[in-house]
């Protein structure tokens, strides 16, 4: 478990912040980058979570079990923050598991099970839950666009990334895609209208 005695360090305050590794880089840093954005996707499921629960359109028992799923994968999100900023070989440190990818597999499969098939795109929109989780698969995309970025600029040979990563990012923002649909419930998507 990581222990905060301290919040404000000063460290940060030229521009340069630590990696997990103790080395210092400046703020606008791919690395950084890429687990900034995956700090703001945890916030953005976090504001997801709370309107689910504050969504009486839903069942309890199936508001329940989302608000669980959507936990877990706030703490893999950490994992896979942790992850991101250690550079390096794994050694002694949390890299994130080839298994949180599978089970956002089951979960997207279990969740998809129940909906209808789609006709034509949906659009980001409906009841304040499938919004929150529409933006937060928006922000997983950017979230795995800035890991692409970090991952061209290292290359394979300098300090190759945990290949879980991108995958992970990637099954999370078509699970999210698939909660935001029951979210929405019955009669709540909104479908694109081509030309409409």
């Amino acid at each position: 478990m990581v222990r905060l005695t301290r919040i404000t360090t000063r460290g940060g305050d030229g521009g340069e912040t630590s990696l997990g590794d103790g080395s210092r880089v400046p703020k606008h840093h791919a690395r950084v980058e890429a687990y900034g954005e995956v700090d703001e996707l945890n916030a953005v499921l976090g504001l997801a979570g709370m309107e689910l629960e504050r969504d009486a359109r839903l069942e309890p028992e199936r508001r329940r079990r989302l608000a669980e799923l959507l936990e877990v994968v706030q703490n893999q999100l950490f994992d896979l923050g942790a992850d991101l900023c250690v550079p390096g070989a794994a050694g002694e440190r949390l890299r994130l598991p080839a298994g949180h990818v599978a089970f956002l597999e089951a979960a997207m499969a279990e969740w998809q099970a129940g909906l209808p098939p789609l006709e034509s795109f949906v659009l980001p929109a409906g009841p304040p839950p499938a919004c929150q989780l529409h933006h937060a698969r928006t922000v997983c995309r950017r979230a795995e666009r800035a890991l692409g970025r970090l991952s061209a600029r290292l290359g394979p040979r300098t300090e190759p990334l945990n290949p879980s990563l991108g995958v992970y990012l990637n099954r999370l923002s078509d699970l999210l895609f698939v909660l935001a649909r029951v979210a929405a419930g019955p009669g709540g998507e909104r479908l694109w209208r081509p030309g409409g």
